[in-house]
């Protein structure tokens, strides 16, 4: 079963959180087509996208999804993973070319520099006029050396965006998708995305650097292979750390016929009926969950006619 295990280290101004996603990441790549699977670098390149996702998410407490997206230049144009409050989450990518053996990030999405990493926060219930808050960072450290891993993409990310250090690793099979996830404590509040700063502190934490040390000889083998209790004991044998009730993140996807109906009407009629006229009925398949929808000319009718208008009937399909 996928857990979450969060954790803090007694007298400390240092946290952590620690992720498997089994089951869950498991059925994330079950859903892919028969011959759409994944190269296994970038199926790699998702799930660790997932499991830091899903700490993230963890990490802030939003009331809203949580959009981790890399995209660029490169043979894989996009991948995304999206997390939920209750830690339900869903992740796909484009590959638009063939994907190396042993392809790292630069070489997957930042072929000639243009790759970029975007990070969205999009509340539930939006008020009037509220806009999603996202940050977008590029594909390369300070020194615009290209970054290879999503581990260091995002670490650079909460440096900047966030002035908080961060320690994060990661890795993913065909399996699991697994992350641990070491962060300084702000001075002051709890400190999130939308937290206080305290640039002063940056790098400064002993207690930080040295857990963060402890951390970065986890290897992606032992991540992938040992369970969270042998896990934290052979990291922090020496530390104090208090633990609590785990949770458990799973696959779930937010599709549905009204959203697609709201996507076809946002094309507007003349381009639909335009499909309808060279295919007979308008499918869309959703790209997370393999999940089909059928409109027929009836169906398609309904969604341009003002409510209260519309004529009995219909074949609403929705294909698994």
């Amino acid at each position: 079963m996928s857990e979450l295990h969060k954790f803090l280290f007694d007298g400390l101004p240092v946290r952590g959180m620690l992720v498997r996603l089994t089951d869950a990441w498991r059925e994330v790549l079950a859903r892919r087509e028969p011959g759409q699977e994944y190269p296994p670098e970038l199926r790699d390149l998702l799930g660790q996208m997932s499991a830091a996702a899903v700490l993230m998410q963890a990490n802030i407490k939003f009331n809203g999804a949580l959009v981790l997206q890399v995209f660029g230049d490169g043979p894989v144009k996009l991948a995304v993973a999206e997390v939920q409050p209750d830690l339900s989450f869903r992740a796909t990518a484009k590959c638009i070319g063939p994907v190396e053996p042993g392809a790292t990030l630069e070489a997957m999405v930042n072929v000639r520099g243009q790759g970029r990493c975007a990070i969205t926060l999009d509340p539930k219930d939006k008020l009037p006029g509220q806009q999603p808050y996202q940050g977008v960072v590029p594909l390369h450290g300070d020194q615009r050396e290209p970054l290879q891993k999503v581990s260091e993409v995002l670490e650079h990310y909460m440096l900047q965006s966030e002035q908080l250090d961060t320690r994060l690793v990661l890795a993913a099979n065909g399996d699991m998708a697994a992350g641990l996830l070491i962060q300084r404590l702000p001075v002051e509040g709890e400190g999130n995305l939308e937290g206080k700063r305290n640039e002063d502190d940056i790098g400064l934490s002993d207690a930080f650097n040295r857990i963060a040390i402890l951390a970065g000889t986890l290897t992606a083998d032992e991540l992938l292979t040992l369970d969270a209790d042998t896990v934290l004991r052979r990291l922090f044998w020496e530390e104090s750390v208090t633990r609590f009730e785990p949770h458990q993140p799973r696959f779930a996807c937010t599709c549905s016929r009204e959203r697609v109906g709201q996507m076809l009407r946002g094309l507007g009629r003349e381009e639909v009926d335009g499909v309808l006229a060279e295919r007979g009925d308008v499918e869309i398949g959703c790209d997370f969950c393999g999940r089909h929808y059928r409109f027929d000319a009836v169906d398609v009718g309904a969604l341009f006619t003002p409510p209260g208008h519309q004529p009995e009937g219909g074949s609403a399909t929705t294909l698994q």
